[in-house]
């Protein structure tokens, strides 16, 4: 079975950083794509950085660009997100989603959340000011 496990999330205040981990398990797909989303109470769940096995660009959401560092480590099948000069509106629950499919970066972030086949349970992040 797939499973995707997420932690580091916390409690920090405005200017302050995170690295957010996910350890996959279970996916033995040739042709991935894996990403953080991130959803905040009363809102949809927004992809903010995504990464696909078809091509060397990440995509970075608008509004973490410049501040936000997604990278991976395949031999332990982790993947990272560094949260560089966090924000009030950064707070959210954080998830890593998966799906072994040939698919622009930028398209899989921008992805239905019902369609991204295996997610992992959030974990919180509150920026305080």
């Amino acid at each position: 079975d797939v499973q995707l496990q997420a932690s580091g999330g916390g409690s920090v205040q405005a200017g302050g950083s995170l690295r957010l981990s996910c350890e996959i398990s279970g996916f033995t797909f040739d042709d991935y794509a894996i990403g953080w989303f991130r959803q905040a109470p009363g809102k949809e769940r927004e992809g903010i950085s995504c990464i696909s096995s078809r091509e060397s660009v990440t995509y970075y959401e608008e509004s973490v660009k410049g501040r936000f560092t997604i990278s991976s480590d395949n031999a332990r099948k982790m993947v990272y997100l560094q949260m560089d000069n966090l924000k009030p509106e950064d707070s959210a629950v954080y998830y890593c989603g998966a799906e072994g499919v040939i698919i622009r970066a930028s398209a899989f972030c921008r992805r239905s959340t019902g369609l991204v086949d295996f997610w992992g349970e959030g974990t919180q992040v509150t920026v305080s000011s």
